[in-house]
């Protein structure tokens, strides 16, 4: 290893120190049964507006927003800086759709879980089960591409080797995980600090070493150039991003992320609504300028890196911070990545975690856990050290199961929350035909490579799922009165 990599190691090891001495601060202190679950799974709802918007726009940011996404940038131009456009809504849509209803409705019920609210409003254990099942599986999915991911860019830029560079930064985050949603709530928030820097950081160094905007554009105009126009300053990028496409990325990545439970449980964790309102504003500014950045920053840097000899367009981002960055900076940036990747895996253990003690053990199968505390942070160990061994031997897929999970779990989640929380007509009958339906379809549809006019298959599950859910509600049992009086209380007469 020579000088460079040993400096820019440096900040990184600095970065993960600092995220084990926020786990071991934050660690809950209480000891009963009650206020530690409560502590754990929702930080005593005591998230103020800042923190709020920060844990959820890194929850939401992840290493494909560092890596793949502005790798397809690279490949596909400013059409792709178009599909990324509505995750700029994202922040806003959750919390001023869901978020007070969600923290109002979680305070009655003392639900601590997203699947836990659901039990409250359906009474349903298959429901429940079913979720709780979902969400394991895709979570796990998910935490594993997030560490490969991870893992990757890190030993690409540090030149540690691949398995030595996952066991370091994966187990600091498994361990600070451990210690529950508020060190994972602030964590988040100065992850989101350092994925900011790292942009920033990539930006000053493309428009340094491509000659500012106008010559990088000049530089892109002379690429991927069909019927004398570049196809990198096309919308639809001559035709690899169809209009179909498009259209399904604003459900994708920008409606349909309410269906999103590790984003979900955030509405249930801050203190008051004044808190709510400014997260909402703030959320939408930083993840606005977070993907539509990173995003921009692929297409330009198209003009600094003309040819990647047939690597992966992954390799951009780790090409551009090894051959064109100082190495303490190029530590700063790697760790913009890095935090994306670690945010996003806390968020989806601390739900692993609470999928399994809570929705699935105690409300379900009845089995009454002594020990919280100690049994929660073994359970969140556990997944996570199993995720960490799974990643050891990567797949080729990995850029595509981030959006392959995000559709499964919004087939899954979406009108269950988005229906069942709004209309009482919606009975457990509806929700479990649509979930099932919607989450089978959709799955069906990914793996046999299923294409209608080039939509993706997320229009046909959460299609299929919205059309079963209301067909299903016409049977069955309606909505109790004990249910409507805390979820529809001004629909009574």
């Amino acid at each position: 290893m020579t000088s460079n990599h040993i400096q820019t190691l440096v900040p990184v090891f600095v970065f993960l120190a600092l995220l084990l001495i926020i786990g071991a601060y934050t660690k809950p202190k209480k000891t009963n049964n009650k206020d530690f679950k409560k502590d754990y799974y929702l930080g005593s709802r005591s998230l103020n507006g800042i923190v709020l918007a920060m844990t959820l726009v890194a929850t939401y940011g992840s290493v494909s927003s560092f890596v793949s996404g502005p790798g397809i940038a690279w490949n596909l131009g400013y059409g792709w800086v178009v599909f990324a456009a509505p995750q700029i809504i994202t922040g806003f849509l959750l919390l001023g759709f869901l978020g007070k209803k969600m923290a109002i409705l979680s305070f009655k019920t003392n639900s601590l879980t997203v699947i836990d609210l659901l039990y409250a409003r359906f009474k349903s254990k298959a429901l429940s089960i079913i979720l709780s099942l979902v969400l394991l599986i895709f979570f796990a999915t998910m935490i594993v591409g997030q560490f490969i991911g991870g893992a990757q860019i890190f030993c690409a830029i540090t030149n540690l080797d691949y398995k030595l560079a996952l066991i370091l930064f994966a187990s600091v985050t498994v361990i600070y995980t451990s210690s529950g949603f508020k060190a994972v709530a602030i964590t988040d928030a100065i992850c989101a600090v350092l994925m900011l820097l790292g942009m920033f950081f990539l930006a000053y160094t493309i428009l340094d070493v491509g000659g500012g905007i106008e010559k990088i554009n000049m530089t892109i105009a002379s690429v991927n150039v069909k019927d004398n126009i570049s196809s990198n300053f096309t919308v639809t990028s001559h035709g690899a991003l169809p209009f179909t496409l498009l259209f399904s990325s604003w459900l994708l990545v920008g409606f349909c992320t309410i269906g999103l439970p590790q984003s979900l449980v955030r509405c249930m964790a801050y203190k008051e609504t004044k808190e709510l309102h400014k997260a909402m504003i703030l959320a939408t500014i930083i993840c606005g300028a977070l993907m539509i950045g990173m995003t921009l920053l692929g297409v330009l840097s198209r003009g600094v890196i003309l040819d990647i000899e047939g690597q992966s367009t992954d390799s951009i981002i780790p090409k551009l911070i090894v051959e064109h960055m100082n190495p303490i900076i190029a530590g700063i940036t790697i760790i913009g990545p890095l935090a994306a990747t670690m945010s996003t895996v806390s968020s989806l253990l601390i739900a692993a975690t609470s999928a399994i003690l809570r929705d699935l053990c105690e409300k379900n199968i009845k089995i009454k856990v002594i020990n919280e505390k100690k049994i929660s942070m073994s359970v969140t160990l556990f997944i996570g050290f199993i995720a960490i061994i799974l990643a050891m031997y990567p797949l080729d897929i990995i850029a595509w199961i981030n959006l392959f999970a995000f559709g499964g779990l919004e087939s899954a989640f979406l009108w269950p929350i988005a229906l069942g929380l709004f209309f009482p007509f919606i009975n457990k009958n509806g929700v479990l035909l649509g979930v099932i339906v919607g989450l089978f379809t959709y799955t069906i549809f990914m793996i046999l490579k299923i294409n209608i006019f080039g939509f993706h298959n997320i229009i046909i599950g959460t299609l299929f799922g919205f059309i079963f859910t209301i067909i299903g509600s016409f049977f069955g049992e309606k909505t109790s009165i004990d249910t409507m009086k805390i979820f529809f209380p001004h629909k009574i007469s």
